[in-house]
């Protein structure tokens, strides 16, 4: 029994993927697409969780709910950060 992927030769310029020339650079721009989004998702949910707080009118619920997402907000920002560091050195040292 033979597979579709066993038969056919499937050319990545004819489906509009262009080919990777080095591995470096095609995981450096996957990594930096994954940090960017991860940043943005970061920022706005410390724009929500900061929302949350100024619309909360003192009940306790909605203050510690949006305290805690911007404390996790934070620290998932910081954690992104710290990735993107790590990884830009690892790729450039080797």
């Amino acid at each position: 029994m033979r597979f579709f992927a066993e038969t056919t030769k499937i050319d990545p310029g004819k489906i509009g993927v262009p080919a990777v020339k080095n591995a470096d650079t095609a995981l450096s721009g996957l990594l930096n697409v994954a940090y960017g989004a991860a940043g943005i998702l970061c920022v706005v949910i410390i724009i929500f969780g900061g929302y949350i707080y100024v619309t909360s009118d003192g009940n306790a619920s909605n203050v510690k709910l949006a305290k805690n997402a911007i404390t996790g907000a934070v620290v998932g920002l910081i954690v992104v950060i710290m990735a993107f560091t790590i990884t830009q050195f690892v790729i450039g040292r080797f």
